[in-house]
């Protein structure tokens, strides 16, 4: 075959030909030429080869496959041996081979006469040495780097792979996605393995792989040749190790920590999800809300779980995620990538447990009280709501009257009925009220749902109420005779005014209370419509007497 008589040094060639015997013409020279052919190297080229008349008689362009062989090893013809060193990748150059340092006086079949002077166009493609090492150039790192690709490692990475003329044979930025490996478990070419060695992630590397540490005689598909050399542009956009635990870091504390989460807590927080390399995929300040979870319970993937337990309320820290405690080799819609690390940076905004009660803390009392709030009280005071995290939501300050309330009246939030009993006139208090005690998962106009509520509290007022569904109540025994009491002018009726001025004396004297938080006047004109049986517009002893009866009746009834 004439390929193999090409690559063959003839035995009548001299073994000692002189450089002079041979004419260069290096009529194409790249810019950059970081090596040239020495003998011993392996060259792959291009050729086509005529005699002086410029008849072609063999091409590899037209067998459609570059020539490979060995330099200074008697495996080429003794004048291309000559000829092709000091040749630079993708150099053009023409080599005038005499008849002795080709053919000679034999010939070559019937293809090359005896005596032929041979011409040779050759195209250099590829060079490399047996003893070549893979070749590593960092084009440009990252400030930080805590963290570097090492054996076992599991490595994303984006690349364009060329050969080393420049054609492109494969990238992955054409495929919108990763090559994702094992680092020096097999899964990579040799040369691969070993180049990605030491990398951090956001470095750019150029690797350029010897055949013998790529794919070698059997190249690979239709891209890559045989005994070629690989260069690859690499980009290393994520690592981690099979091994890997979550990372904790960049915390900051608030100045007190109560209490730190733990399974089965109910937390609000902010987050910004990045990967590795700094690229958002996900967070929680664009939606102006927050995410909102139980944790510990299996509700949100298994590393933001174990990263959201033993934090503080207000607490910021940076959770990394291996992929086998996010989302794993399928990753997430379209936005995560499989087999991505993940990296939340976290603001707790506050956390309860479904069991939480009411937090009371008494920062001020007066050193005289005997009178508390307690349910059916009308109550007049101050307060200040906002989050856990400070963020102000509410005060009395906002309005020209204090706020007011009857306990126990479901006129305010269970939780804060609850903070505001026990109270002294006087005295402040904060109120710590878990969500399922006040505005629940919905919340409420300007409060977010789930969300813990902190109260700054004065009372300023008391008044003791009565029982629900009482407008008036005795604080001491009622008189025995209690219409002849009521009957002021002793004449046997009691109208209306005369009943007034007996119910305000009563109350004037501390001996009964009427329903607080209602007009007198008003309380007075229904207890006397309750009392006056036939509405003639008096009461007498008979009609009050009814009303007692019917009163003990429905005590004794109740009891």
């Amino acid at each position: 075959i004439l390929l193999l008589l090409l690559l063959k040094t003839w035995s009548y060639v001299g073994c000692n030909p002189t450089i002079g015997d041979v004419v260069v013409d290096r009529y194409s020279i790249p810019k950059l030429c970081p090596r040239e052919v020495k003998s011993g190297d392996y060259v792959r080229y291009h050729y086509n080869v005529t005699f002086q008349d410029g008849k072609t008689f063999d091409s590899s362009y037209e067998r459609g496959a570059a020539s490979v062989g060995q330099t200074g090893q008697g495996r080429l013809i003794a004048g291309i041996d000559k000829g092709i060193l000091g040749m630079c990748v993708n150099e053009k150059r023409k080599v005038t081979v005499p008849p002795h340092l080709a053919y000679g006086s034999l010939g070559a079949g019937d293809v090359v006469p005896p005596d032929s002077t041979l011409v040779f166009d050759l195209m250099l493609l590829d060079m490399w040495n047996k003893a070549d090492l893979v070749v590593t150039e960092t084009v440009s790192s990252p400030r930080d780097c805590k963290r570097s690709v090492k054996r076992t490692d599991f490595v994303r990475y984006h690349f364009n792979g060329t050969l080393l003329d420049g054609t492109p044979f494969d990238s992955s930025y054409n495929k919108g996605q990763t090559h994702d490996s094992l680092v020096g478990e097999g899964w990579l070419i040799k040369g691969m393995d070993e180049g990605i060695l030491g990398m951090c992630v956001g470095e750019t590397r150029n690797i350029i792989i010897p055949p013998f540490l790529a794919y070698g005689e059997k190249g690979s598909g239709k891209e890559i040749p045989s005994q070629a050399t690989l260069v690859f542009n690499v980009l290393l956009a994520d690592l981690h190790n099979p091994k890997d635990d979550i990372t904790v870091e960049n915390q900051v504390l608030p100045e007190s920590c109560a209490r730190k989460s733990v399974a089965g807590d109910y937390m609000r927080y902010h987050y910004n999800g990045t990967f590795l390399n700094g690229v958002t995929f996900d967070t929680s300040y664009q939606r102006n809300n927050t995410y909102n979870t139980y944790i510990g319970l299996g509700y949100v993937i298994s590393g933001m779980d174990k990263g959201l337990q033993g934090v503080c309320i207000g607490e910021r820290r940076r959770v990394t995620l291996p992929p086998h405690m996010a989302y794993g080799e399928q990753g997430a819609g379209k936005d995560i990538p499989g087999s991505a690390v993940l990296v939340f940076d976290i603001h707790v905004i506050d956390f309860h447990n479904p069991k939480d009660s009411v937090e009371v803390h008494v920062t001020h009392k007066p050193e005289v009280c005997n009178l508390t709030s307690d349910v059916d009280d009308l109550i007049h005071y101050h307060y200040n709501c906002s989050l856990l995290d400070g963020t102000r939501l509410f005060s009395s300050s906002d309005y020209d009257n204090l706020q007011d309330t009857v306990l126990g009246a479901d006129k305010v939030i269970d939780g804060l009925d609850e903070g505001l009993r026990g109270m002294c006139v006087g005295e402040r208090r904060t109120v710590i009220i878990p969500p399922h005690l006040g505005h629940g998962e919905k919340g409420a106009t300007g409060v977010p749902g789930s969300a813990v509520l902190h109260f700054e509290l004065e009372l300023m007022d008391l008044q003791k109420g009565v029982p629900e569904g009482y407008l008036f109540v005795w604080v001491e025994d009622a008189p025995l005779e209690l219409f002849q009491a009521m009957d002021i002018n002793q004449n046997g009726e009691v109208p209306i005014e005369e009943f007034g001025e007996f119910i305000m004396l009563q109350v004037a004297e501390g001996k009964g209370r009427m329903k607080p938080g209602v007009d007198p006047e008003e309380i007075i004109a229904d207890m006397f419509r309750n009392q006056d049986r036939n509405k003639d517009g008096v009461i007498v002893a008979e009609e009050l007497k009814l009303k007692v009866e019917e009163d003990k009746e429905r005590m004794h009834e109740e009891l």
